[in-house]
């Protein structure tokens, strides 16, 4: 498929015959999916499920990331024609990638969302296919993390994120996007001795046994570096891999509720995501970008990239890549 096919082709978020193969239609129009793939709710031979996750409910200081799967999929449009660079394998031609739409939840009964977010993702893992979500703040990697452990056991994580997000709340009924990793610890659903956070750069005395690899021992010792002890930490263990994009710094990423200065920059970032090809990776999620803080759409490119990568990232270990 060339650029001679945006001439006739358009809309391949509902046309596409197929769910394998570039999409190569007018970047500045047609029906925005991720990556032009097709909307569907049948995952019937699917192998991996995108979908949105519109949740903003408890944010530290900006809200917005409701917004954030609608702005990711836009943004993702630019990069639809076109394999993932770099990785010597076309994860949309190997792959059947389907974008499974929002999840659906009544926003007024904010306590039922937890339990609708478990079971949408416990019905995409159910059929036998894997996820990448695009929220929504990061308190969605909760009922995440636990339709993923129900289904592999207790995982690895690996976090990117400007705070680690484990302060204490035994409190299991809150819905809260700083306290959720203390209780994934707490309910057994990640092993904190194989997972890693990387990029932190906030204060917090109890980080639960996680492995920590700060924003200044990333940018002291080299994307390379990250990603080698990142495996070491992790080895062969089942893996979840989440990236809050206030991870990047602001300068890179401004459209976030918790903008922290002295980041990542976004070429460290995608080095670290690349160079972490090999981990098992079953599962992943790109959380807190909120557009309305951003016009001029950097973060959203940014979040459509790392999603991207999450998804290259879960095909090289679900197609064995490399071994």
């Amino acid at each position: 498929m060339g650029l001679e096919d945006a001439k006739t082709q358009v809309d391949h978020a509902f046309t596409r015959d197929d769910l394998r193969g570039l999409s190569n239609e007018n970047t500045f129009g047609g029906a925005t999916s991720f990556l032009r793939r097709r909307y569907s709710k049948d995952l019937s031979g699917v192998d991996l499920a995108i979908t949105g996750i519109p949740f903003d409910q408890a944010v530290t200081n900006r809200t917005g990331t409701r917004l954030g799967p609608r702005a990711i999929r836009e943004a993702s449009s630019l990069q639809s024609p076109d394999a993932p660079y770099g990785w010597g394998y076309d994860p949309l031609s190997e792959l059947s990638i389907v974008d499974y739409g929002d999840l659906a939840f009544d926003y007024a009964m904010v306590s039922e969302f937890p339990a609708a977010l478990q079971a949408h993702i416990k019905g995409i893992l159910d059929a036998g296919a894997g996820s990448i979500c695009l929220g929504g703040d990061h308190y969605i990697s909760f009922p995440i993390l636990k339709a993923y452990a129900e289904k592999f056991g207790p995982l690895s994580l690996i976090q990117f994120d400007a705070h680690t997000d484990t302060w204490q709340d035994d409190n299991m009924e809150r819905i809260d996007h700083g306290t959720m990793f203390y209780k994934a610890i707490k309910l057994g659903l990640i092993d904190p001795e194989r997972s890693v956070s990387i990029g932190i750069r906030t204060d917090n005395p109890d980080t639960m046994g996680v492995n920590i690899l700060d924003a200044r021992w990333v940018h002291e010792n080299g994307a390379a570096a990250v990603a080698a002890r990142v495996k070491e930490i992790v080895g062969d263990h089942q893996t979840y891999v989440t990236f809050d994009i206030d991870c990047l710094d602001p300068a890179f990423a401004p459209g976030t509720g918790t903008p922290v200065w002295g980041g990542l920059a976004s070429w460290q970032a995608a080095a670290i995501l690349r160079d972490l090809a090999g981990i098992k990776m079953v599962g992943g999620d790109i959380v807190e970008v909120s557009p309305p803080f951003d016009t001029t759409g950097a973060t959203a490119i940014a979040g459509a990239h790392v999603a991207v990568e999450l998804m290259s990232l879960w095909g090289w270990n679900h197609l064995g890549k490399g071994t």
